[in-house]
This record gives structure tokens, C-alpha cells and sequence, in this order.
């Protein structure tokens, strides 16, 4: 029979996934709203506003927090908000030459990269489930954007190294917030990440023409995809598990191209649909061949006991 203090966990664990679902919802949406907004608005200054707009938001939802934001927090955020400026930057840029599906699957490998960051700077090898996941990535990543599909392209490219970044901004991500207080790393990356986008601007040929969609677009990735997603993620992600979350999170490619057929009427076609499947199936196996793994050995009965 169930206690009442597991069920007021798993209904907690319940509450938690469906508002991850729904940030994972937020998140596959920003590839075709981008896409969108990059129609009227240059990449750099486009990354520019939205992060302004997502730190004046934080500055006023969370004033009196503001005080008490220690210097080495202040650093950190400008490390991480350095690894996502120019990792944003690259893959707006990248989505004026290609499409948002292919940059929703491409970003989602930032997942299949994080192992890699991981051996470099924690200096942690990669596990076995982790180096298979990779390869089998690489080659949906071959089958997305082959000929036969879309053809790699120079977009492709951009987004790419984006996710590479995203995939090394996760590893510092995860070792700077055991080390300072949520808050203070969620708003000093944000305006980090607007500060590094300002600089970026001189260095791209800036269009802005305004319109009510763009109001919208920015609206919707300054508010929406910004403030909302990292409050969220930071709140309720500890209700549920890092696999659970994995598995949720994997959903946001997915999203994103359905999101750029029904609006975009993007076709990625038999060997793009296989392409991206199989990164789908590479970034689950990076993320629970332990899991996997740990159940096999238990069932066998030589796990070993904590």
C-alpha cells in the first residue's frame, strides 16, 4: 500500500515532468520562431535584445535578490554567458541557411557532446554507452543532412559548433551551480549573455525592421524561452530524476520539427526522418546505457550493494 509521503512524491514527480514537458515545448518552438524572427532582425543583435529583455525581466521579478549576488558568481555567469552568447549567436546565424528541424536535431547532439567537454576539462572518460551514442549520432547527423535529404550545408555547420559550445557551457554549467546559489548563476549569465551579444553586433551586418511578429518573437524567446524555462528547469527538474529529465528533454528536437512542418511546411523526407532518428536513439543511449546497465547487472545479481 502506498504511504501518503510517497504519494505526495509522486505527485510532485508527476506536476514536475508535465512543466518540463511543457518548457521541452517552449524550447522545440524557439527553431521556427527564430527562424521567423531572423526574416527581420540580424542574428547577433537578435540574440542581443532577447537576453536584454530576459535580464531587465529577471532584474524586476527578483529585485531584492539582486543585493545579495556574490563577485564569484559574477564571473562564472560571464563564463557561461560567453559559452552561450556565441553558441546562440552561431546557431541563429545558423538558421538563415538551414532549416529548423535540421537545427532542432542538430542542437539536440549538444547532449552526445557534453561527455566529450566532460574528458577534457573534468578529465572523465567517456563510457562505453556514451562513445557508441556518439558514433551512432554521427552517422543520423550524415543521413539529416546528406544529399539524399537536405544536404550539409553551411548552416548545418554554425549549428553544429553551437552545439559543441552548448555541450561544454552543460559541464560548467553543472560544476558552477554546486558551487553558487541558483539565482545568481541564472541572472548573471543572462546578462552576461546579453553583454557578449552587444559586443558581437559591430561584427555583422545589422538589419532590424519592426513589425508586431517580431514584438511577438522577441516576447516569446526574451519571456517565454528565457526567464520562464530557466526558472522552471532550476524549480522543478530536482522533483524528478536526471534520467526522466533526459528522456523528456530528447522530446525537444522532435517538437521542433514537427513545429517546423505543421508552420514552416518543412519536409525532411525518408532519409532525414532515419537521420533524425537515429540522433534521437544515439543521445537516449548516451544518457541511459548506466541505467541500462545497472538493471542488467541487478538482474543477473551482481550489482553491487550501496
Amino acid at each position: 500500500m502506498m504511504t501518503p509521503r510517497k504519494k505526495v512524491e509522486n505527485l510532485a514527480r508527476r506536476r514536475a515532468e508535465l512543466v518540463l514537458f511543457a518548457t521541452t515545448f517552449i524550447w522545440g518552438g524557439t527553431f521556427v520562431i527564430v527562424k521567423i524572427g531572423v526574416e527581420s532582425i540580424s542574428p547577433f543583435l537578435f540574440v542581443a535584445v532577447r537576453f536584454t529583455i530576459g535580464s531587465i525581466l529577471f532584474a524586476l521579478i527578483f529585485f531584492r535578490r539582486l543585493f545579495s549576488i556574490r563577485w564569484s558568481a559574477v564571473w562564472k555567469g560571464a563564463v557561461l554567458g560567453l559559452l552561450l552568447s556565441v553558441g546562440l549567436a552561431l546557431q541563429t546565424a545558423g538558421l538563415q541557411f538551414t532549416t529548423a528541424s535540421n537545427s532542432g536535431f542538430i542542437t539536440g547532439m549538444m547532449v552526445v557532446f557534453t561527455p566529450l567537454a566532460q574528458l577534457v576539462i573534468e578529465r572523465r572518460m567517456p563510457k562505453f554507452g556514451n562513445i557508441l551514442g556518439v558514433l551512432i549520432v554521427t552517422l543520423g547527423l550524415y543521413l539529416l543532412t546528406s544529399p539524399g535529404a537536405s544536404g550539409f550545408n553551411f548552416g548545418d555547420l554554425l549549428v553544429l559548433i553551437a552545439a559543441f559550445l552548448f555541450g561544454i557551457y552543460i559541464v560548467y554549467l553543472d560544476i558552477f551551480t554546486k558551487e553558487e546559489e541558483t539565482f545568481s548563476i541564472a541572472f548573471t549569465q543572462t546578462a552576461c549573455t546579453a553583454l557578449v551579444a552587444w559586443m558581437l553586433v559591430p561584427f555583422e551586418t545589422t538589419h532590424f525592421v519592426f513589425n508586431m511578429n517580431l514584438v511577438g518573437i522577441l516576447f516569446y524567446t526574451g519571456f517565454l524561452a528565457t526567464v520562464v524555462t530557466t526558472y522552471t528547469q532550476t524549480r522543478f527538474q530536482k522533483d524528478s530524476t536526471p534520467t526522466r529529465a533526459a528522456i523528456i528533454f530528447t522530446f525537444e528536437p522532435v517538437l521542433s520539427a514537427i513545429l517546423a512542418y505543421v508552420v514552416l511546411h518543412e519536409i525532411l523526407g525518408v532519409t532525414g526522418i532515419i537521420g533524425g532518428a537515429l540522433i534521437i536513439g544515439g543521445i537516449l543511449l548516451s544518457e541511459l546505457s548506466d541505467t541500462w546497465l545497472a538493471r542488467f547487472r541487478w538482474k543477473l545479481g551482481i550489482a553491487e550493494e550501496e
